[in-house]
């Protein structure tokens, strides 16, 4: 952790070559891309999962659907401006690529292990409430003449 304090408090003279730029800029504008498009899309279609989950309390879902998104936003936000440097200057286009590739992996890897972490989580919070529900009447027309309600 000092080292790391340390390094943040280092002011650099030197000039930064080209590659480095580029390859912090694709990569931030990559990530922050994918970001976005994730989130979106479990937010959009995470929904009627979590309505579900809070058995078909709304606002509840809705509120909760809101701060997984923000929470999603920050913690891969901040991961990602963590892992922004790799340590290593590119020499050539070639090195630029496999840097990007290992950022760029390592953040869809996170969204998704948050993703599967929040889908186990709440699939928890709707099997637990589900097996606490009473159990449904069964139809009327499985009670007709003859018929007992009772097994």
């Amino acid at each position: 952790m000092q080292r790391i304090l340390a390094q943040a408090a280092e002011v650099s003279t030197e000039v930064t070559d080209p590659l480095s730029f580029w390859e912090y800029g694709i990569y931030f504008v990559v990530a922050i891309v994918i970001t976005v498009l994730v989130g979106r899309t479990l937010f959009r279609n995470g929904r009627t999962f979590l309505v579900d989950a809070f058995h078909d309390r709304e606002e509840m879902a809705d509120s909760v659907n809101h701060l997984l998104i923000v929470g999603s936003y920050l913690v891969n936000c901040g991961f990602m401006l963590l892992f922004l440097a790799t340590g290593l200057r590119p020499e050539r286009p070639l090195v630029v690529a496999e840097h990007l590739s290992w950022k760029i992996g390592i953040v869809v890897v996170v969204l998704g292990v948050m993703h599967m972490l929040n889908l186990l989580i709440l699939n928890g919070l709707r099997s637990g409430g589900m097996k606490s529900a009473p159990l449904p009447a069964p139809p009327a027309s499985l009670n007709g003449p003859g018929r007992c309600a009772v097994g």
